[in-house]
Formats: structure tokens, sequence, C-alpha cells
């Protein structure tokens, strides 16, 4: 039994010596704080002694990155944030996060800062929502960086001045721990080293020789970041909108209605989670009239170029993200302008010309045909018309063999008058 006991012992210890392991490099988003979250619950559920984010980030949303602070400040495993590999940055959203961890690490080559807070849009601020944005996110940084023992006043410098640093200017302005090449060279640094945490308490790790557990992101989470990209929702939603057009104007075709509804659906769901301007949505449906009336009124396509250049800047103004990659790019958006509105332009044009055409099958499809009297019509008799022989009243008597034009279908029965002289029918009378 004591034998039993002593191996659970050590089994337990051996378990809980790992090391959570999480990878970063996208833009901070509602996504990104789903993945941490859960990443820093397992972790306590697991007792695991660190949780290591690797970053590479250029920024995000402020919301996603204060719920992710707050997920760090409070969990209680150590958290190890390590900008890496070489070349990548932690800027903006990235520095914050890099400020709040336990251990805040950088390879060679990396960088950090640039931690202006921008409005939404990148557009201009008055004075006053700039200083109340600059005092809030500066204010945050403080409340961090302070409890970290780290540099406040440089820090805020990052906030206030969108200053940037290499690793080895922020390990001598005192805003990381470490630069390390490795994990390995990481771990090796911070071996019994005291780390001041949060509540104040101070905590030594030995993390050399321990396991690293990778965690990834759930099928769920990997197709949510896909779709939070601006420039896939922005080609969803166009794409979409074409399919439901086709279905539109072929009812019952059930794909392109399918295809339509799903990806408009999808578009919908990315553009919930971005910061939306929904002027440049009522203008990307603004083009659609535009290329409709370039149809009906034969602009000869002067009004489809005005909505090829509706859509495009309202594509490009759609989601008015903090940073260039939180918003779409220029190429996407011209890419999905000229195809959408020449596609649309050829498929009105179609759609109107058919509406214009007379019916051609049916009972309507009668009206105006040519024909002969059968016998004569006075005013009942028969007539030969499309092939076949009809019952039909005339106004007026009509010989048997001259030629007759209808003009209205009463149920089986024709409304018919004499042909005039440039009226004749191609076919033979009937024998």
């Amino acid at each position: 039994m004591l034998i039993g006991a002593i191996l659970v012992t050590i089994g337990v210890a051996a378990a809980s010596a790992e090391i959570l392991k999480i990878v970063v490099d996208d833009t901070i988003q509602p996504i990104t704080e789903e993945y941490i979250s859960r990443a820093l619950a397992t972790a306590e559920s697991n007792k695991d002694q660190a949780v290591l984010i690797e970053l590479s980030t250029p920024g995000g949303l402020v919301e996603s990155t204060r719920q992710i602070i707050n997920k760090i400040l409070e969990s209680p495993v150590p958290v190890i944030v390590y900008v890496r590999p070489s070349g990548a940055r932690a800027a903006s959203a990235g520095f914050f996060i890099l400020e709040s961890a336990d251990v805040a690490a950088m390879a060679p080559g990396t960088n950090t800062g640039a931690a202006h807070p921008v409005a939404i849009g990148g557009g201009k601020i008055d004075d006053v929502m700039k200083m109340k944005m600059e005092n809030d996110a500066a204010a945050l940084m403080r409340s961090v960086v302070g409890k970290r023992g780290r540099n406040v006043e440089v820090a805020e410098s990052a906030v206030r001045q969108s200053k940037s640093f290499t690793e080895e200017e922020a390990l001598k302005e005192k805003l990381i721990d470490a630069v390390a090449s490795s994990e390995e060279d990481l771990f090796k640094q911070l071996q019994n080293k005291p780390i001041k945490r949060f509540d104040g308490k101070e905590v030594s790790l030995s993390l050399v020789g321990q396991p690293i557990r990778s965690y990834e992101m759930t099928l769920k989470e990997k197709v949510l970041a896909f779709l939070m990209d601006p420039n896939i929702a922005v080609i969803l939603l166009a794409i979409g909108a074409l399919a439901l057009y086709a279905e539109f104007n072929h009812p019952g075709a059930v794909v392109p209605g399918t295809v339509g509804v799903v990806f408009i659906l999808l578009a919908a769901f990315a553009l919930n989670l971005l910061p939306v301007r929904h002027a440049a949505l009522a203008m990307m449906l603004a083009a659609f009239v535009l290329f409709a009336l370039d149809v009906k009124f034969s602009t000869h396509g002067v009004l489809a170029v005005g909505g090829i250049v509706m859509m495009t800047f309202g594509a490009l103004m759609l989601v008015d993200g903090p940073i260039p990659e939180m918003r779409v790019r220029w190429v996407t958006a011209l890419a999905v302008s000229i195809p959408v509105g020449a596609i649309t332009v050829f498929l009105m044009g179609i759609a109107i010309k058919a509406r214009r055409n007379k019916v051609s099958t049916g009972a309507q499809g009668l009206v105006g045909e040519l024909g002969f009297a059968q016998s004569t019509l006075n005013p009942q008799g028969k007539v030969f018309v499309h092939g076949e022989i009809w019952d039909a009243v005339s106004t007026v008597e009509i010989a048997a063999g001259q030629p007759v034009v209808v003009r209205r279908v009463d149920g089986l029965q024709l409304h018919v008058e004499p042909a005039v002289a440039t009226q004749q029918p191609q076919v033979p009378a009937p024998a």
C-alpha cells in the first residue's frame, strides 16, 4: 500500500511538472482571446508548472487585449510570454500582453512597442477623445508594469509616444526579463530565479528538463480564426450575394441558394465580431442598384463603373480595424468588385432581356401568330395555327384559305383578324 501511494504521488508530481505551450501568430481578436483563456483554464486544472505563450502579432482589438490581460493576471499558473521566432514582433496590443506576463522574454531579432491607441478606422479624432484614449491605455500599462517590477516610465512612452524597442533595448530598459535564443536557453535563465507575481508574491520556477505539452486550437477556433480575416469575410459576402442573385433568377435551382445562405451567414458571423461600418455595407448594396440601372437604361457601362467604384470603396471601409492587418486590402477590394460587377451586369442583362421578349409558349405564345382560315369564319370557324386546327371567331367574315393573325386567346378559342398584306404565314395552308 505504501509503495502504491508513493508511486501515485510520483506520478501526480510528474504530471504536474509539465509546461503548457501555445502559439499565437495572428492578430489579437475574440478567437485569440478564447484560445488563450481556454489554455490558461486547462493549465490550472492540470496544475501545470507554467504556461508558455509564443507570441508574434502586429496588434489587434483593445477589448480582446484587456480580456487576455485579465486572464493572465488572474491565472494561478505562472505565464511566460516569449516573442519569437527571430523577425517576430509584439506590437501594439502585443506589447500590453507581453508586459502583463509573469515572465516577459524575447528572441534575438525581435521587437516590441508601438502601443499608442488608434481610433477605429484610423481616422482623425478630436483632441479630447485622443487624450482620453491615451490616458486610459497609459493607466492600463502602468497598472500592469508597476506590479511586475518593470520600468513604468519607459513602458508608458510606448503608449504615449509610440516608441518601439529591439530585444536588447527592451532588456536594457527593464521592459523584459530575458533575451533567449531558444526555449531551453530561456528556461536555464529562469532556473530558480525569483519571479514577482501580480499579487506581490515571489515564486521560483524550475523548468529545465520539464516536458512541454503543445496546446492547439480546436477545429472550431481554427475555422473561426480563418474567417476573422476581413479579406476572407468580404470574399464570402460577395460570393454569397452572387449565389443568392443566381437563385432568385433561377428559382428551384437549390444549390446557388444554399451556397449563398451559407456564405452570407459565415461572413455575417465574422463581421459581427469585427468593427464594421454599416455605411460601407450600405455602399456595397447600393453598388448592386447601380449595376441594375446600368442594364435597364443602357448607359453603356457608366453606371456599372460607378457601381464597381462604390463597391471597392465600400469593401475598403467595411472593416475599420485599428491596424492595417485588420482591414480589407486594395487588392482584395478590386479582386471582388470588378468580377462581381461584371458578372452581375451580365446576369441582369440576360434576365431583363428575357423578360422583355414576347412569351413564346402556352396560350399567350399564340398571340400575334399567323395562320390560315381552315373554313369560312362568319363569325365562327376553324383556323390552322402552329400546326394545329383551332376553333376561332372573327368580327369580320374571313374566307377559307385567307391568312389570319391571332389577337386573343379565350380558353380553347382564338380571336383572329384578317392578316394584312405585309403579314403572311411562312407555311402553306393545309390541304
